[in-house]
């Protein structure tokens, strides 16, 4: 005779939290919006984490590098690679319009200037881009794959813009993924510079930029954000990066700023062109 088993209990249904819409209503009611809009830890992570006094001190030994993410025919330029005529991927007309008038319009023409700065004060400059390893690109990580994003070596989509290109023995690191530390040798190769500060711009603020400065700043180094010379495909996307990105990962600043620092850091000292090459002492 079989024995009669019971049913095991049914399982209870769980109780889930409120609403996102029911408790900002909550909040609306309760809390005043200055309390909640404003940032309670900014003060500690700007004294800790974004002190512009280690930056500047990296700038006067030449121990600062001007990084470019992405400045290609890749991602940043109308009517090919990503912006093919007919790609599925490509974004609407109206999120390229945008993108580009503020490349056009902004971003390159202080990028350019940001270069030409770092190069007269004998500082680094590090370019990174989107290039596989392989001509057919099996090499890429898993995303790129994904997203069928693929500059392959000697490709158009790989060159560099010209106006914003790396010159002379400048260093120019490849990867196949959104962060340029993830991918890549590049804090092996920043360590053997001596490179302890790096100030960031290029494409997409919101994906390759922001993932590299997190990374940057997780691994201890100082990071500048430069916020007029980087882009993103909508504004909104811009301004929440930066404002993410602000007093938390980077130091936020203008281009006209970092010129100011820079060229005020150096004034004083002769410059070395190949002291941003040397270890530290």
């Amino acid at each position: 005779m079989s024995q009669d088993r019971p049913n095991p209990d049914p399982t209870p249904t769980p109780t889930l939290g409120e609403s996102e819409p029911d408790f900002d209503a909550f909040i609306d009611r309760t809390l005043e919006a200055a309390v909640v809009e404003l940032d309670p830890l900014a003060k500690q992570y700007r004294e800790r984490i974004t002190d512009p006094r280690r930056p500047l001190q990296s700038i006067a030994h030449h121990h600062a590098a001007l990084l470019c993410i992405d400045m290609q025919y890749l991602d940043a330029a109308r009517g090919i690679g990503v912006f093919a005529p007919g790609r599925p991927q490509a974004a609407p007309p109206e999120a390229q319009n945008y993108y580009f008038e503020r490349l056009e319009r902004v971003v390159l023409p202080n990028v350019a200037a940001l270069q030409a700065t770092f190069r007269a004060n004998g500082q680094e400059l590090i370019h990174t881009r989107i290039q596989s390893l392989t001509r057919d690109g099996r090499d890429r990580s898993a995303g790129h794959k994904r997203l069928d994003l693929h500059a392959a070596p000697g490709s158009k989509a790989a060159e560099f813009l010209p106006e914003v290109a790396p010159r002379g023995d400048e260093i120019v690191i490849n990867k196949t993924a959104s962060g340029m530390f993830t991918s890549t040798n590049a804090r092996y190769v920043l360590s053997n510079l001596g490179v302890t500060a790096l100030y960031v711009v290029g494409v997409y603020t919101n994906e390759c930029v922001s993932t590299t400065v997190r990374d940057a700043c997780d691994l201890g180094f100082d990071v500048t954000l430069i916020e007029d010379a980087c882009a993103t495909v909508s504004r909104r996307l811009q301004r929440n990066t930066i404002t993410v990105l602000r007093d938390r990962y980077a130091r936020v600043m203008t281009t006209a700023e970092v010129l100011e620092e820079v060229r005020g850091v150096t004034a004083a000292a002769p410059v070395n062109p190949q002291a941003g090459r040397s270890q530290p002492q």
